[in-house]
């Protein structure tokens, strides 16, 4: 299991935060700076997995960047923390706007992704590669936002469609008090009813990243559920885990990639053994697959080391990139937004993408992987 404390080094160096005027888009496609707008939480409650998700992103840049075959343009990625904070997200998107940031990309956090979403679409803005947003922005109404990863109601429809396949059908959700666990818990929901099981013995409903779930603890234990489905960051998630498990549950512990291997690994150490997660990137040491083995690549000129968090924001960096090459010289917004939302099929590296997928979508690829007490990750 990587150490992630070399992520926050690098991603902390990669902090861009001049306040230039940007070029406009015609400029741009010239030979000027794309500017990319990015709030990310760099200290909080999921600064573990905001700043490797930041710098695998800003590790793309730079290799993009420092090509000798430069295609006429350069990328520049402006990065603010908020905290994990929705209320603070919404305050880097406007000034990162006003400060002349051409995409707001790459925000991290339901709530907050929600909150820049609402930005960017009030200024007329492209909102791209959200990490963990609400299925609501996959609204044929949202036309202005771009998805990377796979909607939330995918994750929870592989979930479920696992446990029922070990006749796991007594499923529970743990879920924090946020927007992101409001999502989740829905996303089950959903998921329960489109494979026409039973309904969920039972919910709980815990403060985010807290250890204060002796009531779910409680809750939980009394339904004797087959499955835990958890939407929840790793230090609500260790202390659950550890909780039910001191309770004398011996069912199963399914979360949302969201979740983030390492810092959950972590937070619990040898007792992650057995605990699910699901994935929406490959393996970042599947170098058999051409988009790892280049971010492996990338990432030997570094300070950091691979994860499923870093490996994502690279992926969703260099998308974005390939969508600015697809609209060619003397783009502007317009053909940027027309480019990205024709980009259903896009091959990554052995990986495709599709940006404008609807609620459930069969080109992406989920995993399901389980923790050994050692952290080797299992498919």
């Amino acid at each position: 299991m990587p150490n992630t404390r070399r992520h926050f080094i690098a991603a902390g160096s990669a902090l861009s935060l001049c306040t230039l005027a940007a070029p406009t888009w015609a400029q741009a496609s010239k030979g000027r700076k794309i500017v990319l707008g990015q709030s990310v939480p760099l200290t909080g409650a999921a600064s573990e997995i905001g700043l490797a998700f930041a710098a695998g992103a800003k590790l793309y840049v730079d290799a993009f960047n420092a090509r000798k075959n430069n295609p006429g343009w350069n990328f520049e990625l402006r990065q603010l923390d908020d905290g994990y904070n929705p209320a603070k997200a919404t305050e880097n998107a406007k000034k990162l706007l006003a400060d002349g940031a051409d995409v707001l990309f790459g925000f991290v956090g339901t709530g907050s992704s929600d909150a820049g979403a609402a930005v960017a679409k009030q200024d007329g803005a492209i909102f791209f590669g959200p990490f963990a947003a609400a299925d609501t922005l996959r609204d044929a109404t949202q036309t202005h936002v771009f998805h990377v990863r796979p909607s939330m109601a995918d994750e929870a429809f592989k979930m479920v469609r696992h446990a029922a396949t070990l006749n796991q059908t007594r499923i529970a959700v743990l879920a924090e008090d946020d927007a992101m666990g409001r999502a989740g818990l829905a996303a089950v929901t959903q998921a329960i009813a489109e494979l026409k099981l039973p309904p969920m013995v039972a919910s709980a409903i815990v403060p985010v990243n807290s250890d204060k779930v002796d009531g779910a603890v409680a809750t939980l234990f009394k339904a004797q559920p087959q499955a835990i489905i958890q939407v929840s960051l790793f230090n609500t998630t260790a202390a659950f885990i550890r909780k039910m498990r001191k309770a004398g549950y011996a069912g199963a512990f399914m979360n949302f990639s969201v979740v983030g291997i390492d810092p959950l690994f972590t937070a619990l150490g040898k007792e992650i053994g057995g605990v699910v997660v699901s994935q929406v990137v490959p393996s970042p040491k599947s170098s058999a697959t051409p988009i790892v083995k280049e971010y492996l690549a990338a990432i030997d000129n570094s300070d950091q080391t691979p994860s499923y968090e870093s490996l994502e924001g690279y992926i969703a960096a260099k998308t974005l990139a390939e969508a600015v090459r697809r609209a060619g010289k003397g783009f502007d917004k317009a053909k940027l937004q027309s480019t990205m939302a024709a980009m259903s099929d896009y091959d990554v590296g052995g990986f495709r993408i599709n940006l404008r997928a609807g609620l459930r979508d069969s080109v992406r690829a989920i995993d399901l992987v389980t923790i050994t007490p050692d952290g080797k990750v299992i498919r």
